[in-house]
């Protein structure tokens, strides 16, 4: 009698909170799925392998927006689409960085120009380097000493943080804004000691920008190691720097972000759960995010293979351009808002295809603690951290018009060793935790269309 009445109150518990052992067993079901047959991992390898990294207005990422279209319909998507939008084209081209060394000669060091970084035009660009810690050491520094000099910015990330994104936005402020306070002071180009975690030489690229009305000078970047070494020898020496580059914008092209869907049974609100399909041009976007991409098309291929009826439309957005301007998702924001979709909520992965450790929700309270409710549903995965609130760039769109969105959060202490690397490559990836978070994606989705 007594554990009748237990089990009792804990089905009335469940229940309450929006949960149920039907959903528990559900749960299982998409988990035993996804882990045995399903396709992220295979699809990932294609799109790393035969098509590899896909820099927006590049032929490459052409290539991956039709592959993304053929996977969506394999998938068992009702409908696939390609969502017209414009897209900034940035090229790389030769470049090469280097110092004078003590006995005279010219030493290359391994460096990538910073995205969107105008180049040197070809012509070698040199002067001494100044190097300082932090930004509010450079603005002590007067303008007289920094013109006509090249700026080193040696901001070390931060080991302190056992949550590295917090690490990564604290070392950003110093890729987006190096340029910018270079040119301010007279100096010809910025040097930044990469946003990595990684005891490596590998140079991390990623997305700079410039400020109107300031000249444009070129941002690159460095690895740690040598980032160490400058720092040792411009502590007894002068060093004088020389850059070559032909990096720079080359207008605007039309591309597309790719969305496919599994049309509701009971109303057209949406449901959306996405990544980008944009990459860096270095290393195969592996991590950053072909995960996120095929995690995404995971999702409704589950829907279709376990009959789950869906209530709400259920659509994957393959979007363009977050790399270097985020259009896919701005276009995206704006054509729901024009077309007056409702969107009920939305999710993107974009941290990298390790094991799932939480979802961060962006949301008010109220959706925010029925969410919460569900988390003995998940602590079975390993997912129990259900305490950020911040969302993926390509849904802030959709946040601002007011729609819940969120985030996967995998393990977050091995992602910025390769992040925006030539190191981002398949190999790097598990299959069994790129998986795990495609099941946990499928299972979040399988609550919010049960419950909202």
């Amino acid at each position: 009698m007594k554990k009748t009445v237990t089990l009792s109150l804990l089905m009335v518990s469940m229940a309450v909170l929006g949960q149920s052992k039907e959903d528990s067993v559900q749960f299982s079901k998409i988990s035993t799925e996804i882990l045995n047959n399903g396709k992220g991992y295979t699809q990932l390898k294609e799109l790393t392998k035969n098509i590899g990294h896909r820099l927006s207005g590049s032929q490459s990422y052409e290539k991956a927006v039709e592959w993304a279209a053929q996977k969506l319909r394999d998938a068992g998507a009702d409908k696939v689409w390609l969502q017209e939008v414009m897209v900034p084209v940035w090229e790389r081209g030769k470049e090469s960085l280097q110092i004078r060394t003590p006995d005279g000669k010219w030493k290359s060091l391994k460096m990538l120009s910073l995205g969107n970084s105008e180049g040197t035009g070809g012509k070698d660009v040199s002067g001494e380097m100044i190097m300082v810690r932090s930004l509010e050491e450079y603005d002590r520094l007067p303008a007289d000493q920094v013109k006509d000099k090249i700026v080193f910015f040696n901001y070390p990330f931060n080991q302190s943080h056992v949550q590295t994104f917090i690490s990564y936005r604290e070392a950003g402020a110093y890729r987006r804004t190096a340029a910018n306070l270079t040119a301010q002071k007279g100096g010809k180009f910025a040097i930044i000691r990469s946003l990595s975690s990684a005891f490596d030489d590998i140079p991390h690229t990623g997305n700079m920008r410039y400020d109107e009305n300031i000249s444009k000078v070129p941002a690159v970047t460095i690895g740690n190691t040598t980032a160490d070494e400058l720092e040792v020898l411009l502590k007894n020496k002068k060093v004088t720097a020389k850059l070559n580059s032909n990096c720079g914008m080359k207008g605007e092209k039309l591309s597309h972000s790719v969305i496919g869907e599994i049309t509701g049974k009971k109303d057209q609100s949406v449901i959306v759960v996405g990544g980008h399909l944009d990459s860096w041009d270095v290393g195969e976007g592996a991590h950053d995010d072909g995960a996120g991409i095929v995690q995404s098309i995971e999702v409704l291929r589950t829907f279709k293979k376990l009959g789950i009826k869906n209530s709400h439309t259920i659509r994957a957005v393959c979007f363009a351009n977050e790399e270097n301007g985020t259009m896919g998702g701005k276009q995206y924001g704006k054509t729901a808002k024009e077309n007056n979709e409702k969107h009920l909520f939305a999710i993107e992965s974009d941290a990298g295809g390790f094991s799932p450790r939480g979802i961060s929700l962006e949301m008010d309270d109220q959706n925010r603690k029925q969410i919460q409710s569900w988390t003995s549903l998940f602590l079975p995965y390993g997912v129990y951290n259900f305490e950020g609130k911040y969302s993926g760039s390509d849904i802030a769109p959709l946040h601002e018009t007011g729609v819940p969105t969120a985030e996967l959060v995998p393990d977050p202490q091995r992602y910025f060793d390769i992040h925006h690397t030539e190191e981002d490559t398949f190999e790097k990836v598990n299959r069994r935790e790129l998986l795990l978070g495609s099941v946990v994606m499928t299972q979040l989705i399988y609550m919010i269309d049960k419950n909202w």
